[in-house]
């Protein structure tokens, strides 16, 4: 008999399966096909020969597919068409002004011309969960869109009829393009919405790639994509997608996931090489703190989304809330402490707040960063409520059981640090640097239907970005893709955590900073410096670099040696100068004796000068091994269009000697049964299929990847799989 250990267990996480199958009821559904060959034929055939379906949509840019409209059991008989090819993966993709927008756009130069530029005349497309075109910020610059959940060109928000309710892309378009009681980042852009993710905002990838097809044929200069998956390889088909539309001239900005402060956290699509891939990281907060200056003990406060400010400024007892499941008799006047569980955080808040509470602290129940909001639909909560983690709240609780136990709130001013939610890279397979720039992405205020809201997440920081790319494609129009993101990458200010700068892997270039953006005398078209896996005893790695002088001046560019590290050599570019719009590949090497370092992950800065302008360049490269997800994204679910098979697929970052997935009962943690074993894969997306009559088991389960490389080294990887 198998068995899971709980030790192997803590490392699961898990992940929402959302698959399109066609439901046997006779109701209108909407769907998108993927084919082989010519779809504008195909979908004349379906018109001539299926006339009770109706063609949507035809797709031919990013990827060969129909959107079609019918009941359900008309729609059946599509899967039998022989042009009808399988359809992508079906990942779940989710929905990983303010003070912000002043801080990135006002700068103390009286000189500069910041107030210019507000993205009038760029398009920007948000792939997203809809859009609220009738909030009083966002109607005058809305211009448009389409729906890719119900295949029509309304876009809205999912309202509660339809399902659970969505506000997520209203807040991302507020926080690039609001023009009213509160200012977007590009406030005079032309908004488009694409409505990729439906109720509870979720979708699968075939609607997100329908969705940047007809963005990029709607002519967007600018695609926000707030959204995401936890497959970390450039190679996925999103992301592939995405590096289709930016060569037609469309500049991607995604959101690099919420899975931080881990590396290898990133997920696709931002592992696309051509998006603009953000991170997180602050605008202007007070932090509250919890302060014990007897224990000299400090707890770092995180207040809830949506709550009112912690502004506490004295001595408060402490008292235990449990769960919040029970009545609280003598909370008035003092602080709350829950632990998280059962009750929701808007149910332990108003419990707490009616009972007179000054306050609620709510600490996690396991391991990690605790992110949560509060539902104000059943009216505001009047007193802040804040988060700790799970070792903070049981050193509270240690003493709120001991007696009588006072605590205070001290307070820090904080600017650009990076968000510990933030997904770190790097992206495996190409080893890429992810994210490659950083936004304000806590604590951010924005648009939702009906008001504003507070959120954060790099869901925000990517919208501030791609309103950061908008006010410099309307400073040079000109410009491509490339041209726009090497622009903005090359004035990115790198970030310090007070030991030196943050790692490559937490803010590639750093801190987007528009208005350099468009001064920049330089552009730096490929600044991140991905060396790769060396697996030799000595091996050298060479990345090639463009540089272009814009500025109308003669410039004189040369690198500085970086500091001597054992095992290390570099061979860099000689001093070299650039005409105006002048433009030079340099070279610059990376040699390695493997053995003379430890084994993973190295990076660090190399420094270009160009008279009193420094560029900080970051690199990154893998000394033999590193602990990278040897398994990724598996799902598991019923073929589409057919009710006796299933279909599977698990992404490899690398080629493996075998791989098997054994289903163990969630519960118990006994085994169940082997449902897959493959031998000698290749490296990328593996799926297969297996008939309905083998799979006799039904229910949640855990599953346990198990993967042996060629190496004959084991790693394991565990998530929950739903069989119906």
């Amino acid at each position: 008999m198998k068995v899971i250990t709980k030790i192997l267990l803590c490392f699961f996480f898990t992940t929402i399966f959302f698959s399109v199958h066609i439901k046997a009821i006779e109701e209108e559904q909407s769907i998108i096909i993927e084919v082989e060959g010519d779809p504008h034929k195909h979908r004349q055939y379906i018109e001539d020969y299926h006339p009770l379906i109706e063609v949507v949509q035809v797709y031919d840019t990013i990827f060969t597919g129909i959107a079609l409209k019918g009941k359900a059991s008309n729609l059946e008989r599509m899967g039998s068409l022989h042009f009808v090819k399988k359809s992508y993966p079906v990942r779940t993709y989710q929905t990983n002004i303010n003070r912000s927008v002043p801080f990135l756009t006002e700068t103390d130069d009286i000189d500069t011309e910041q107030m210019k530029f507000t993205g009038k005349g760029v398009k920007v497309g948000v792939i997203d969960t809809g859009v609220d075109y009738s909030h009083p910020d966002l109607s005058a610059n809305y211009k448009g869109g389409y729906d890719l959940v119900d295949l029509d060109d309304d876009p809205m928000e999912t309202l509660p009829e339809q399902g659970e309710p969505t506000l997520h892309g209203t807040h991302v378009s507020g926080i690039i393009a609001a023009s009213g009681n509160m200012k977007g980042i590009a406030p005079e852009a032309d908004l488009y919405g694409y409505r990729a993710l439906g109720p509870g905002g979720r979708g699968t990838s075939i609607q997100v790639i329908a969705a940047i097809e007809k963005a990029v044929k709607d002519g967007m200069d600018v695609i926000n994509m707030s959204l995401g998956n936890t497959v970390n390889g450039p190679d996925w088909p999103t992301s592939i997608a995405v590096n289709h539309a930016v060569d037609r001239g469309v500049s991607i900005v995604i959101a690099n996931g919420n899975s931080g402060p881990a590396n290898w956290t990133v997920g696709s699509p931002a592992t696309s090489p051509k998006a603009v891939s953000v991170g997180a990281s602050t605008p202007p907060m007070k932090i509250p703190f919890l302060e014990d200056s007897f224990e000299d003990k400090r707890i770092e406060l995180a207040p809830l989304a949506g709550s009112k400010p912690w502004d506490l400024e004295k001595e408060y007892p402490l008292i235990d809330g449990g769960l919040g499941e029970e009545e609280l008799p003598n909370a008035r006047g003092k602080v709350v402490i829950m632990e998280r569980g059962i009750v929701p955080f808007s149910e332990k808040a108003r419990k707490a707040a009616e009972a007179g509470a000054n306050a609620l602290i709510i600490y996690n129940n396991e391991e990690g960063i605790l992110q949560g909001s509060l539902d104000d639909s059943q009216g505001p909560i009047d007193i802040p409520v804040a988060a700790v983690g799970k070792k903070d709240g049981q050193w509270l609780m240690d003493h709120v059981t001991e007696g009588e136990y006072w605590i205070d709130t001290t307070y820090q001013n904080i600017q650009d640090k990076i968000a510990d939610f933030s997904s770190r890279g790097p992206v495996t397979t190409n080893w890429n640097i992810k994210p490659e720039i950083v936004a304000p992405g806590a604590a951010i205020v924005s648009t939702v239907p009906g008001g504003y809201r507070e959120l954060q997440g790099t869901s925000m920081a990517s919208p501030h970005v791609a309103g950061g790319l908008a006010l410099v494609k309307q400073a040079h129009p000109d410009w491509k893709p490339e041209q726009l993101k090497g622009a903005l990458l090359t004035t990115a200010l790198p970030l310090k955590n007070g030991k030196g700068l943050y790692n490559p892997i937490d803010q590639g270039m750093g801190r987007m900073q528009p208005q350099a953006a468009i001064d920049t005398e330089t552009i730096i078209y490929n600044p991140m410096l991905a060396f790769g896996k060396i697996d030799k005893l000595k091996d050298s790695q060479t990345v090639d670099v463009k540089i272009e002088n814009v500025s109308k001046e003669t410039k004189t560019y040369h690198f500085e040696l970086p500091q001597n590290t054992h095992g290390l050599s570099w061979q860099l570019p000689k001093s070299f100068t650039l005409e105006p719009g002048d433009k030079k590949n340099v070279s610059i090497q990376l040699s390695v004796i493997s053995n003379m370092m430890d084994k993973g992950l190295h990076q660090g800065w190399i420094t270009l000068k160009a008279k009193d302008t420094s560029y900080q360049l970051p690199y990154l490269f893998i000394n033999r091994e590193a602990d990278y997800p040897k398994a990724m994204g598996l799902e598991f679910a019923l073929k589409t269009f057919s009710k006796e098979e299933y279909e599977y697929r698990i992404y490899l970052p690398e080629e493996a000697k075998s791989v098997t997935i054994d289903l163990y009962d969630p519960h118990s943690l006994v085994f169940q049964k082997t449902l897959v074993t493959l031998e000698d894969t290749e490296a990328g997306v593996i799926e297969g299929t297996l008939k309905k009559r083998n799979i006799t088991e039904n229910g949640e389960f855990i599953a346990n990847v198990e993967v042996k490389t060629t190496e004959d080294k084991t790693y394991n990887y565990q998530t929950v799989l739903s069989i119906e």
